[in-house]
């Protein structure tokens, strides 16, 4: 079975909205960090902008707005839509006018969802990426999943990437099976695996056709969604990564894709392994591990919003050890 999905990268219509929308190139994203200021934890504009800069000059393809490398969780309505429109402003003013913005726009219910996306278009983006809702857990079975992401998908201007991240949402792993019926929507055009299954994301990518560095395809995107597969989810069909980690080595994870996608798949392989040496460093800390990580080799990164807890010198410590191969690599790029 291949699912057509004709809405999704490039110009057209959603739901009756016409778009100049930026297509979704195939190739390494990263999920923002949301920096603060370390006393009154408001929002950090000008290091959300300078941290959005660098990183598509680095050599990223896309950025995700409001994930949960971007605290979303500890972001209100306003500041989601905020952040968005400063990285838009930032991405346009060093003339990166054409690199897409997807935000994580989940809320708990269909209509508050679709608000959100209609106000994030407003502000830059060009997608939302969206997990299923997973509050009233209990009462959660696959159709209520189903029709949660079919009735925002109808209502939604921007399309949709969905998101699946069993251990953000109480559990809630969707199936390839689940995924490919969803694929059939024109307004759903991708789905992030941060779960790590290379089959589903197999099994997916063959289903609808996915596009890949090698052929356009359907145009649906099947994204990895953590650096330290970025070889696997390319021999799987795959068509980019969104990862925590390319918010630390950017160039590192490109580096990775591209030898992979010009057929120098023994190189890729060996990067490899030192990039998921250096991610799991990164993973083990979380969000406090990351933004250390780059304030250590970037000189800005500061700390997330409580309740996380700020990382105490030896483990900061730890970390830049952790990652000092892998930055190695990605300084002399």
């Amino acid at each position: 079975m291949t699912v057509s999905n004709g809405n999704g990268n490039g110009n057209g219509t959603a739901n009756g909205h016409d778009t100049a929308r930026r297509p979704l190139p195939c190739g390494i994203y990263a999920p923002t960090m949301t920096f603060f200021n370390d006393e009154t934890e408001d929002l950090d504009i000008p290091t959300i902008k300078r941290h959005a800069e660098r990183l598509v000059r680095d050599g990223l393809v896309g950025l995700v707005t409001m994930g949960s490398n971007g605290e979303a969780v500890h972001c209100t309505r306003e500041e989601k839509l905020a952040v968005t429109q400063a990285t838009r402003e930032a991405l346009d003013a060093a003339g990166f006018t054409s690199t897409p913005i997807i935000i994580g726009a989940t809320e708990g219910s269909v209509r508050g969802t679709i608000e959100l996306c209609a106000q994030a278009q407003l502000v830059g983006a060009d997608y939302a990426l969206l997990l299923p809702p997973s509050y009233f857990r209990a009462l959660m079975d696959e159709q209520a999943v189903y029709d949660y992401f079919i009735g925002v998908a109808d209502g939604s201007p921007i399309p949709l990437v969905l998101y699946n991240y069993p251990g953000a949402v109480a559990g809630i792993d969707m199936d390839s099976d689940l995924l490919i019926r969803l694929a059939e929507h024109p307004n759903i055009v991708g789905t992030k695996f941060t779960c790590g299954n290379t089959g589903k994301l197999t099994r997916v990518a063959l289903a609808t056709n996915a596009k890949t560095p090698f052929a356009e395809g359907s145009g649906y995107m099947a994204f990895g969604g953590m650096c330290d597969f970025t070889v696997q989810t390319l021999a799987s069909g795959g068509s980019g990564i969104i990862a925590g980690g390319a918010n630390v080595m950017p160039k590192v994870c490109v580096k990775v894709w591209n030898l992979y996608a010009e057929g120098k798949r023994e190189e890729a392989m060996e990067l490899q392994k030192t990039l998921s040496k250096g991610d799991w460093f990164l993973t083990k800390a979380a969000i406090a591990g990351t933004k250390q990580a780059i304030q250590s080799y970037f000189g800005y990164g500061g700390f997330p919003r409580r309740p996380l807890k700020r990382l105490d010198k030896a483990r900061v410590a730890a970390i830049e050890e952790g990652v000092k191969e892998v930055m190695e690599i990605e300084k002399a790029l």
